[in-house]
């Protein structure tokens, strides 16, 4: 609370009848990245997370075990607790809603709208969802089935408090409609709306203890505790200081950002927007709904025996491995599908590849040609040289536009776009050939002052999402200065970069990973002979078709000249090519990704049927076929003798 800028950032507090799992993590990386995104933007952070201990599913689950509600909460709230440091996941407060400081609040707001009238005693009959903690109108289920599980309801007629949420219906509608960004993404805030249009009931806030005797109290009547899901929403209230820390709430408050899935969007929006208009608090300044993952293609589900454990996760892949698969493979907010074989390419491709090999090459052509100090730049800066720091820039500028959007994977497309790009201005400069010369070695000393430039702002622009690889990224190149306090945009200028500073080599920062399943390993050598035997002598007695020249003619063979080229996620072979032809630039989806890493295609010439017809393959538009030869072992690319222009006709 200081000349900063605040930013306060929540996930829910998970429900502690469940143990953590790729739902939990996922929210609560995609908030740390936040968070730790925002300290390098200069805010003053609040970010916190927690545990929902109340309720009757909590009750239910500690009666079945023989043990008291709050023994359960302090077993399962272990687990949470401890996985977050496991995820390199940095929270500025956890709370529980069993803690004194939530019921105090909890109390404390309920009195507010009792005493305003917006809370008053009735008596509810309905449906209940015991495993959702969910109230439901006879008007919205069929076949007494929860609409958001499908499991069985159940009946309840009791004495309970209502919340008067009905009467808050248009100033609901109108609060969002001058905050057209208060809910995101687009779509499910539209959802939100028509749900409101359809008409605002109101609440059941309590439940008679003779029915449930696991909550808060409520203040005034003992013989009530609050329903669940009034309570747990207060918890961003009670760690924002509301009622107890009034200079900590007015900072930290307008700036409240939730992060949630969206199976909780009404709770977090209707429910919650409402209390808070009744209490007289403005409603957070942004609820974030995210979608859901699959596995393997099947809904995560207990009984299919499909759910991911991030702890077992992590341990086998490492933490900042799964961070970066989560937040790389689809936009935040829409539903995604966790692959283990998808989870190994991303770390092969993306982080061995390209990020890792790019660090171990810079360190250790500095080691060889620079005695292990970053150089001095002596020399004339080339377009080559012109063409990555203005990349850099630009990179920066993008991250920045997309981050403050939430669209985590789009960030790091723009990172790993100059990650590339700086593997792409290696192969061009050629440093190993400079090293020969001595003539060139102010050449030499620029080229590898770049590299360690772009790998220092690369280190810090990955950084909220893979800390830990940042930092030893950090390390690797010498630098003493905390990363964390850097500031973007200001430590990510060009030219920050210490000259003379020692590098230090260490491991490899994502070990390659090969994983052959039995089914896929070659066959032995004696039945690799007995094929092959077999193909010559098909070739020798099968009668070989033939084509006439006319038809031969209308093929139209172009050389073409790859300019960028990358793996398609969840394919084993293809790899999307964007090739330059002089005239135009086409999109080639091309089955070679075993033989060719996409970044050996950059800059080479190719022969491409330029007039076949369009494919859609995987979602994308192949506009072309290359060519390759290809014998037991090995496909090879057909290319050009010598250097000719894109475009060039095959004759």
């Amino acid at each position: 609370m200081n000349n900063k800028k605040a930013y306060y950032i929540t996930t829910p507090i998970y429900y502690v009848n469940d143990v953590p799992h790729i739902g939990h993590a996922y929210t609560t990386i995609a908030a740390d990245t936040m968070a730790r995104y925002k300290r390098l933007r200069g805010f003053d952070v609040l970010f916190t997370t927690g545990t929902d201990e109340h309720g009757q599913k909590i009750a239910k689950s500690a009666e079945n075990l023989g043990i008291e509600p709050i023994e359960l909460a302090n077993r399962v709230v272990l687990k949470f607790r401890n996985l977050w440091p496991v995820l390199n996941i940095k929270e500025d407060d956890f709370i529980r809603t069993t803690e004194k400081r939530h019921e105090i609040v909890v109390q404390k707001i309920f009195n507010r709208l009792y005493e305003k009238g917006d809370i008053y005693k009735g008596e509810y009959e309905g449906w209940y969802c015991v495993p959702c903690e969910t109230f439901w109108p006879e008007s919205q289920i069929e076949g007494n089935k929860c609409p958001d599980c499908g499991r069985p309801l159940e009946k309840y007629k009791e004495e309970s408090y209502f919340f008067r949420m009905s009467q808050y219906q248009e100033k609901l509608l109108q609060y969002i409609e001058q905050h057209p960004d208060c809910i995101q993404p687009e779509s499910r805030k539209n959802e939100i709306v028509r749900f409101i249009q359809n008409g605002l009931k109101d609440q059941s806030v309590t439940r008679i203890k003779s029915s449930l005797n696991w909550g808060i109290d409520v203040p005034f009547d003992n013989q009530h505790v609050v329903y669940v899901w009034f309570d747990a929403l207060i918890n961003y209230l009670t760690v924002a200081g509301y009622g107890t820390d009034d200079r900590k709430f007015n900072f930290y408050w307008p700036e409240a950002v939730h992060l949630i899935g969206k199976d909780i969007l009404r709770f977090h929006t209707i429910i919650w927007f409402t209390m808070l208009m009744a209490a007289d608090i403005q409603p957070p300044k942004l609820v974030f709904s995210h979608g859901w993952w699959t596995i393997e293609g099947e809904k995560m589900s207990k009984s299919k025996g499909n759910v991911i454990d991030p702890y077992q996760v992590a341990e086998e892949f490492g933490p900042d491995a799964f961070r970066y698969f989560l937040l790389r493979e689809l936009s935040f907010g829409q539903d995604g599908n966790f692959s283990r074989q998808l989870l190994i390419q991303r770390i092969n491709y993306d982080l061995a590849n390209d990020l890792g090999n790019l660090l171990s090459r810079t360190i250790a052509m500095t080691r060889i040609f620079c005695q292990g100090k970053i150089p001095e730049i002596q020399d004339k800066e080339e377009e080559v040289d012109r063409e990555l720091r203005t990349l850099a820039g630009d990179t920066v500028d993008q991250v920045i536009k997309n981050m403050d959007t939430m669209a985590f994977n789009l960030a790091l497309e723009n990172i790993w776009t100059l990650v590339r790009r700086t593997n792409k201005y290696i192969d061009q400069t050629e440093p190993w050939v400079l090293g020969k010369d001595h003539a060139k070695t102010k050449r030499l000393n620029h080229v590898i002052n770049y590299l360690a430039e772009s790998l220092r702002i690369v280190s810090i622009l990955v950084y909220p999402f893979i800390p830990m690889t940042a930092v030893k990224m950090w390390s690797q190149l010498g630098i003493k200065e905390e990363i964390e306090q850097m500031f973007i945009p200001e430590d990510t200028r060009w030219g920050k970069i210490q000259v003379g500073t020692r590098v230090n080599p260490g491991e490899n920062l994502f070990p390659r990973i090969i994983e052959i399943k039995e089914s896929e390993q070659d066959k032995s050598a004696q039945e690799r002979d007995i094929i092959a035997k077999q193909d010559k002598e098909k070739v020798g007695t099968k009668k070989m078709d033939t084509i006439s020249i006319e038809e031969f003619k209308r093929l139209d063979l172009r050389v073409g000249k790859v300019l960028s080229a990358e793996d398609i996620p969840g394919t084993q072979k293809l790899l999307k090519l964007k090739v330059d032809f002089k005239t135009e630039e086409r999109t080639l989806v091309a089955g070679i990704k075993q033989y060719y890493s996409p970044e050996s295609l950059i800059n080479k010439n190719i022969v491409v049927i330029f007039n076949l017809e369009p494919a859609t393959i995987r979602g994308i538009q192949s506009q072309g076929m290359l060519l390759a030869a290809s014998d037991q072992d090995q496909v090879v690319l057909l290319t050009t003798e010598k250097d000719v222009d894109p475009g060039s006709k095959i004759r």
